[in-house]
């Protein structure tokens, strides 16, 4: 076939011998018993007199633990000598124009959230994903985050065209934050096209991990870093959330219920990293309560031609999500896909404890939705009108997206502090691909 062409044949010297080096037209470079596809595996390469040397990712093999994380790959270094510096010149013209054809990232704006999780993503960044841009010859800005919100006030002013991507090394409330900041820019059509990567770092690492597992790949930061590096993109549905004039642009869930109380009211067990959503959410269950002009606009939706249909509580939960994973251990919409035009609405209506523990239990494998006291539906707009609880009518819930706090009720939790919307009717709206994100294939 016409892509497996071989483009060069030289032979080199390596491991102090001589072999035949092939390169083909389909990236694939072969020698002895050697083979390097140059899409998926090499990093870079330099030279070093008449040697090439191959910065490249393999999988580790059995029995081998490499570095200090949960990363499925190790760094390797292979290198040829060719025999003359015309084959020389000739080979890494040849294999810089291929590794510019992928169209791969060379800038990337880097947060860095040293306060997310368990305190750990400047550790992940120097071990996991440094290492690798540097093998790639990848030029990066790395900017820690100092307090809440400061990803969305750099991003409203950066020079994008500086940068092929921005990057967040954390869990997924930055991401949010850029997300944000790049849509009330007055730019923000273009703004929006930059890519965003996402490479786990605090507790919940829902979109990471709903990236990696669609394609089979485990959620470590080395894997993120590496499918960032590679440069492939998908589309991503965007949900803005309303509220009269003011808005909150989500790419991941909107929670309503146990789920918010769960993930919010469990704050003050950050320090356990993510067992802190498992905990809380036990003593939760058994505790249950039940509820009834710059810038990006929203999508242009005829609410009044949709096709509305109406659903009364009381519910233990109610949330949508935009991608399948809301945390590494959470698979809430199983169903749910980056860019069909739909949120997933998740509905737990009144339940027995039990049967409501076992339900729970099963949100690591999806197998919740086939409850029969879960409804799973695919929807283009949303309205909720959150009520107070059923047990205590003086008191009301929150309402959580993306990991934040969008509104509080009387007598929730911190309800005396300000949220950006009331706890009121909110409208969902979602607009279909609006962002991009770097993707493993």
């Amino acid at each position: 076939m016409e892509q497996d062409e071989c483009i060069l044949s030289d032979q080199v010297r390596t491991n102090g011998g001589t072999t035949t080096a092939t390169f083909s037209a389909a990236g694939q470079l072969r020698w002895d018993d050697h083979r390097l596809d140059i899409e998926k595996q090499v990093l870079g390469f330099s030279v070093d007199g008449l040697k090439i040397k191959f910065r490249a990712v393999a999988e580790a093999e059995a029995g081998i633990c490499c570095c200090t994380s949960k990363s499925a790959l190790i760094r390797k270094t292979f290198t040829l000598e060719l025999l003359s510096s015309d084959s020389l010149r000739i080979w890494t013209e040849k294999l810089q124009d291929y590794l510019d054809s992928l169209g791969r990232p060379r800038r990337l704006f880097i947060f860095v959230n040293p306060y997310g999780g368990k305190k750990s993503a400047s550790k992940i960044f120097q071990n996991d994903v440094k290492p690798l841009l540097d093998d790639a010859s990848v030029e990066y800005t790395v900017q820690e985050t100092k307090h809440q919100l400061h990803a969305k006030e750099v991003v409203q002013t950066l020079d994008l065209a500086k940068f092929d991507g921005i990057v967040c090394v954390s869990g997924d409330g930055i991401l949010v934050e850029v997300l944000n900041g790049l849509l009330i820019r007055e730019d923000w059509e273009k703004a929006i096209r930059i890519p965003l990567g996402a490479v786990p770092a605090g507790t919940g690492n829902g979109m990471a991990k709903s990236l990696l597992d669609s394609h089979g790949e485990p959620c470590a930061a080395s894997n993120a870093a590496l499918f960032i590096i590679r440069g492939h993109k998908c589309s991503l549905d965007i949900a803005t959330i309303s509220q009269g004039e003011t808005r909150f642009f989500s790419m991941l869930m909107l929670a309503w219920g146990l789920v918010a109380d769960i993930d919010i009211e469990s704050e003050k067990y950050r320090w356990m990293g993510s067992a802190r959503l498992d905990f809380y959410g036990l003593q939760r269950i058994f505790g249950l309560r039940r509820d009834p002009a710059y810038g990006y606009q929203g999508p242009n939706v005829d609410i009044k031609s949709l096709n509305w249909r109406m659903i009364d509580g009381p519910f233990v939960s109610v949330w949508l999500h935009n991608v399948p994973w809301g945390a590494e251990d959470t698979k809430a919409a199983p169903d749910a896909e980056f860019s069909d035009g739909c949120l997933d609405l998740i509905m737990i209506k009144e339940t027995p404890k039990l049967p409501l523990l076992k339900l729970m239990t099963e949100l690591n494998s999806g197998g919740h939705v086939k409850s029969p006291y879960v409804s799973y539906l695919k929807v283009k707009a949303f309205i909720l009108q959150p009520g107070p609880r059923t047990d205590d009518p003086t008191k009301s819930g929150i309402i959580d997206v993306d990991g934040e706090v969008l509104a509080r009720g009387s007598g929730a939790y911190k309800c005396e502090e300000d949220t950006l919307m009331r706890y009121d009717r909110l409208l969902i709206r979602v607009d279909q691909g609006l962002a991009t994100l770097f993707t493993p294939h």
